[in-house]
């Protein structure tokens, strides 16, 4: 038999490091994972160990190359965002991976914000709220004035995903994914890189921009095949529902946080959306993706701690609780309801006191309703501007029946689908680069949906 042609995709997240193959169809043939031990920087503080990763890149490279039963074809990568790697004119790193959740000294932001506009300003014209380290321009910009002989040796600052690109092709550039990923780089009504970036002489050390849907040549062990730039995760999971569907739709990420994404959005964020944690990103065709954020999946995690142990049951129990429209309705008639939402940065149910449900699925079931009345506020910040017909919920929340049929009746004008994709972000990395190495269609059936809607749901 001849060897089955594949795309192999590196997905490298904060802690699990993933490799997939991929068929023509899209299906996953192949897959490993691994965790490095963190090292840390100069200062103490964990960081990646940039080495491992390296290393691991080429390792798994030299494993997939000598399985037989398979012919690589293209290789591509997703990775998470704010990582900067230093490289110099040699293609070495010159300094560790920075964590993006390090302290940033706040006299430098405060100078730079000052320096162009005010911070209001600057996060309106950067579409991102202020967030220190995970602005990874700031990170560069930290570089250059707290170490500036490192700065000068800095042939280019690559994202992570660009970097592990860079590793198999030896070229540096730059993805409008990663770029348009809340680094503060990025000028979003301009559609170029903020004035700030120019001015203080960050552009020389930014590699070229080139599509993110195009291949580089390579060779390994003699044998040619395509390489991906890479993508910033986020990004990259929303790539299969931009395959699979013409007409506007918002896609509700979920876990840790639940990230509402509407690609069908360019409208200016405004003073209001940035301080409810709203900004903007860019997809893979450079087109701007408006995005609003709440914390939902960690205080999830908390309060169901807290049903548990106060009604004295096994938290597990929570993970398979089925819908009961009897109990939804009979909490929306009593007196716990009618609180008006002040922020969205906890769910009112922080403060109910749970002696005064009958049991532990009332309570829970009024947990998820007080999640829902935060994600309907903030969903609606990027659904107000587009006639969206869809909504996809992918991760967590998309398995639990209870979220899924609340979240239904909460928008009753729109389709709610709970969306299955295995590995989103791998295949989403795989799909950019379809045309470089795949002849065939891209299939139908990627993704799988549950449609709910007034207490039914219907697998399509």
């Amino acid at each position: 038999m001849s060897p089955t042609p594949v795309i192999a995709v590196f997905d490298v997240g904060k802690t699990n490091k993933k490799l997939f193959l991929f068929d023509e169809n899209y299906k996953i043939v192949f897959e490993k994972s691994a965790r490095f031990i963190e090292t840390v920087d100069e200062d103490g503080f964990p960081c990646e160990n940039l080495e491992s990763l390296r290393q691991s890149v080429f390792d798994s490279l030299n494993e997939i190359s000598g399985l037989k039963e398979f012919e690589i074809k293209a290789v591509n990568f997703s990775a998470y965002g704010a990582s900067l790697v230093y490289v110099d004119e040699n293609g070495k790193f010159l300094a560790p991976l920075y964590n993006y959740l390090k302290p940033y000294p706040g006299e430098i932001s405060k100078q730079l914000y000052a320096k162009y506009g005010g911070e209001e300003q600057f996060s309106l014209q950067t579409a991102s709220p202020l967030l220190g380290s995970l602005n990874s321009g700031l990170q560069l910009y930290r570089l250059k004035l707290e170490k500036p002989e490192l700065f000068e040796q800095v042939k280019y600052a690559l994202h992570l995903p660009q970097y592990l690109s860079f590793l198999l092709t030896g070229k540096s550039y730059s993805d409008m994914t990663s770029v348009g990923c809340h680094t503060a780089l990025w000028d979003f009504k301009k559609n170029d890189y903020h004035q700030w970036v120019l001015n203080e002489a960050i552009t020389p050390k930014l590699a070229p921009i080139i599509p993110s849907n195009e291949a580089l040549p390579g060779i390994y062990k003699n044998k040619p095949y395509k390489v991906g730039i890479g993508l910033h995760d986020s990004s990259a999971a929303l790539i299969p529902y931009l395959v699979s569907f013409n007409e506007p739709f918002v896609l509700l990420s979920t876990g840790t946080w639940c990230i509402s994404l509407n690609p069908f959005d360019d409208s200016q964020l405004t003073t209001d959306e940035l301080k409810m944690d709203c900004l903007c990103y860019l997809q893979y065709k450079g087109s701007p993706v408006k995005a609003s954020r709440l914390f939902s999946g960690f205080e999830y995690e908390q309060q169901v701690k807290r049903i548990a142990g106060h009604f004295n049951q096994d938290a597990i129990k929570y993970r398979s609780i089925d819908f009961d429209a009897k109990i939804a309705s009979e909490l929306r008639k009593s007196k716990l309801q009618g609180t008006t939402v002040i922020d969205l940065k906890q769910s009112q149910f922080q403060t109910r006191e749970l002696s005064e449900f009958k049991n532990d699925v009332y309570a829970y079931h009024q947990l998820i309703m007080d999640l829902i009345d935060l994600q309907v506020i903030s969903t609606g910040f990027v659904l107000k501007n587009t006639k969206t017909k869809r909504i996809f919920v992918d991760g967590g929340f998309s398995k639990n029946t209870v979220y899924m049929h609340l979240l239904a009746a909460a928008f009753p004008e729109i389709e709610v689908y709970a969306a299955s994709i295995p590995q989103s972000t791998a295949l989403g990395a795989a799909l950019s680069i379809h045309k470089e190495w795949n002849a065939r269609s891209i299939p139908k059936d990627i993704i799988h949906l549950i449609y709910y809607s007034s207490g039914r749901d219907t697998h399509l």
